[in-house]
C-alpha cells in the first residue's frame, strides 16, 4: 500500500481545520465532545485523510474514556503503530498508512483510542 504524498498546504485545503491538526499536527480533542463517543450502531470508521477502514463497530466498546475505544483495527494492515514520547509519557500512536496521519493512542491491555474521533475518523 503506498503512502499518500502530500504538501502541508495540500492536507489544509483537503481538511477542516480539526482534522488537519489532529492527522497532521497529532492534536486531540476535549474527552467527551467527540461525536462518535457512544456511537454504537454497525457501521465502520475510516481515516479521514485517505478513507481507510481503520476500525469496525463490532469492535467498539465503552471505555468510560470520553473517546470511542476499539479492542482492535479493523484487519492486519488497517493502522501502522509508532512509538510517541509527547507528554512526558510513553504511548503507541495509531496511524492509517497511507495518510500517515493520527488516528488513535493504544494504551495497555490493546485498547486502542482514537486520538480524536470527529477530527480523525469518520463513521460509515
Amino acid at each position: 500500500m503506498s503512502r499518500i504524498e502530500k504538501t502541508d498546504a495540500e492536507w489544509r485545503n483537503e481538511l477542516t481545520p480539526e482534522e488537519y491538526r489532529v492527522l497532521r499536527e497529532k492534536g486531540t480533542e476535549p474527552a467527551f465532545s467527540g461525536e462518535y463517543d457512544h456511537v454504537f450502531e454497525p457501521g465502520t470508521y475510516r481515516c479521514a485523510g485517505c478513507g481507510a477502514e481503520l476500525f469496525r463497530s463490532e469492535a467498539k466498546y465503552d471505555s468510560g474514556c470520553g473517546w470511542p475505544a476499539f479492542y482492535a483495527p479493523a484487519g492486519e494492515d488497517a493502522i501502522d503503530e509508532e512509538t510517541d514520547t509527547a507528554y512526558g509519557m510513553i504511548r503507541t500512536r495509531s496511524c492509517a498508512p497511507r495518510a500517515a496521519g493520527t488516528s488513535g493512542t493504544c494504551f495497555p491491555m490493546g485498547r486502542i483510542q482514537p486520538a480524536c474521533a470527529t477530527a480523525s475518523i469518520q463513521r460509515h
